[in-house]
């Protein structure tokens, strides 16, 4: 009944989001499309979407609009993920560790140190693998495009939490993302896993809630995290590419002329989107250590070692995980 229950919900939503685009459209001979982002405007991902709109309009010669809402002001990404399935919004950008829930192969790319650098991580990602792993998502009513880099994650904790040694994550409650993977892997480091939204996490740290989170330099300067949670260790863990989604039935159903454009809109935006990200981390790492966090390197060998049985865990990965060591 629940369920029922929360697809007729959906339906009635769709119907609503789309309706006032009907006249939009017939005004302006134009389409409009909404695309759900869930960082804020100053983070990069946001700024490719931005220039991804900018050259959908340029690409289609101005018939298609796209109207971008930072911010999470349609969602969460896994809400996000879900509207983008049945038509409510027509794109959302979003992490692969979410997206693993809906399509299981992306969960390859989420494992922890499952890529050695960046040239062995797109060198699978524009490659076969990451090709395949993107058709997967067809079957979910979802079109992909090309990877985007969302940085490499690491921990961050409260005062008095600091992290030196695998032994200090012992008992500690560390925000992750909704997602079986990153979980597992909170448990084998022997910290409690909290799975939690993003926009939730800043008031958890500041309450207590939680003793640490883990991300991306600009996420955690983006997201004010490290006002909260000064101490950052480097460990490197998860290195998940971010992608942009759209509902394929939309996709489907625009002209090939369309198709093109906004492929091709995504993969440069795409392109884009790498090469500010890698500037504006190393931007970040130095804007957080003059607010006043701590910023330490770590050996994560031990941590490597430590989260060795979770490729065990997941046997419908491991020819995806064997093709991508082969690649290195």
């Amino acid at each position: 009944m629940k369920m029922k229950l929360r697809h007729a919900m959906l339906g009635l939503l769709a119907g609503a989001a789309l309706m006032p685009f009907v006249g939009v459209q017939a005004a302006d001979a134009q389409i409009v499309m909404r695309l759900a982002e869930n960082q804020p405007e100053t983070n990069p991902v946001t700024v490719a979407m931005y220039r991804f709109a900018d050259l959908v309009k340029e690409y289609s010669n101005g018939e298609i609009e796209v109207q971008v809402f930072p911010g999470a002001q349609l969602g969460q990404e896994p809400e996000t993920i879900e509207q983008a399935q049945a038509g409510i919004i027509d794109f959302t950008r979003v992490n692969s560790v979410g997206l693993a829930n809906v399509s299981p192969s992306m969960g390859a790319f989420t494992l922890p140190y499952v890529f050695a650098d960046w040239d062995h991580k797109y060198r699978v990602l524009d490659g076969e693998i990451g090709t395949e792993v993107l058709a997967d998502l067809e079957e979910v009513g979802l079109k992909g495009f090309a990877y985007m880099d969302a940085g490499s994650r690491s921990f961050y904790t409260t005062e008095g939490n600091a992290i030196e040694s695998i032994e200090d994550l012992k008992g500690k409650k560390i925000r992750v993302q909704p997602a079986p993977i990153s979980i597992r892997m909170m448990e084998l480091l022997g910290a409690v896993p909290t799975p939690m939204n993003y926009g939730e996490v800043y008031s958890a740290l500041q309450t207590g809630v939680i003793d640490g989170a883990e991300n991306d330099f600009v996420s955690y300067h983006t997201s004010a995290h490290y006002e909260v949670a000064p101490n950052y260790v480097v460990d490197a863990h998860l290195s998940p590419p971010a992608l942009l989604l759209m509902n394929k039935a939309k996709f489907d159903s625009l002209s090939p002329e369309l198709q093109d454009a906004v492929t091709r809109a995504a993969v440069d935006a795409s392109m884009y989107e790498r090469e500010i990200m890698r500037e504006a981390n190393e931007k970040a790492r130095q804007t957080v250590i003059d607010g006043g966090a701590t910023v330490t390197e770590i050996d994560n060998a031990p941590f490597q070692a430590a989260v060795q049985p979770i490729y065990e865990e997941f046997p419908d990965l491991m020819p995806l995980l064997d093709r991508i060591q082969a690649a290195k």
